[in-house]
């Protein structure tokens, strides 16, 4: 039998009515100008926090690290779920979160928020590019051989 690369372990796939989905994408924003705020046991809160956001939210962080100065995080979420719309959730609810418990925050950040209004979001998969090329280019070699 022919092994075929969209042959996915089941175990890697997510479930919705009527669709089957593996999205992921690897996130990344930085606090405003910056600043290394998010240390002294504030990245531990804020890993929490984002846990807490994801559990609620109904995504998966399958990876993250709070830096100091930016938070990088491997999300998984549903098709129907915007990126745009998951950041705004992420850095909306835990700036006013991180304000509500540190008010020391918004001093060390001149009184402003607490992230740069820019991120990076980047897809990932577990297939290269290439892999996903050469599969789409040779549907019609497959398509030919058929009887």
């Amino acid at each position: 039998m022919e092994k075929d690369i969209f042959n996915i372990n089941k175990n890697q796939l997510s479930y919705g009515r009527g669709y089957v989905y593996s999205l992921q994408y690897h996130l990344v924003w930085c606090t405003k100008y910056r600043k290394k705020v998010l240390k002294d046991g504030l990245d531990l809160e804020c890993k929490k926090m984002l846990q807490d956001l994801a559990e609620e939210y109904r995504f998966q962080i399958l990876a993250m690290e709070v830096m100091p100065d930016h938070i990088h995080m491997l999300g998984d979420c549903r098709p129907q779920f915007y990126i745009s719309d998951m950041i705004k959730i992420m850095k909306g609810n835990l700036a006013r979160q991180m304000f509500l418990l540190h008010p020391e925050l918004k001093k060390e950040l001149w009184g402003g928020h607490l992230w740069n209004p820019s991120y990076c979001a980047v897809t990932v998969s577990d297939r290269s590019r290439e892999q996903v090329s050469a599969y789409i280019e040779g549907q019609k070699e497959k398509e030919k051989r058929k009887p």
